[in-house]
């Protein structure tokens, strides 16, 4: 049973910086695209970055790119997104996602896993 469990969020002022984690267990991930989306209030979910964890290929959101990194850590099963230069639209509940799609990873509907979702909210 694939489990995926964030951590990291908390309050931070704008400028500021936060690293998300996501634990992975249950299978191994080599096949599998892994996703960070993120939800505001009364938003859609919505693509931040992607990783493929075989190989390490990488894709951003337009809103983040040059701000947030993705990347994963093979020993401890674990995905991490760095965010510097946080702004009060970052604010939002971040989660992990996996999938085994290569057809497409930047939509919600593309992935089969996700976590519970951890609380970044950035203060003006």
């Amino acid at each position: 049973q694939v489990q995926l469990v964030e951590s990291g969020g908390g309050l931070v002022q704008a400028g500021g910086s936060l690293r998300l984690s996501c634990a992975a267990s249950g299978r191994t991930f080599s096949g599998y695209f892994m996703g960070w989306f993120r939800q505001a209030p009364g938003k859609e979910r919505e693509f931040v970055a992607a990783l493929r964890w075989s190989g390490g290929s990488t894709g951003y959101a337009d809103s983040v790119k040059g701000r947030f990194t993705i990347s994963r850590d093979n020993a401890k099963n674990t995905v991490y997104l760095q965010m510097n230069s946080l702004k009060p639209e970052d604010t939002a509940v971040y989660y992990c996602a996996a999938t085994q799609s290569i057809v497409r990873v930047t939509t919600a509907a593309d992935y089969d896993y996700w976590g519970q979702g951890t609380q970044v909210t950035v203060s003006s």
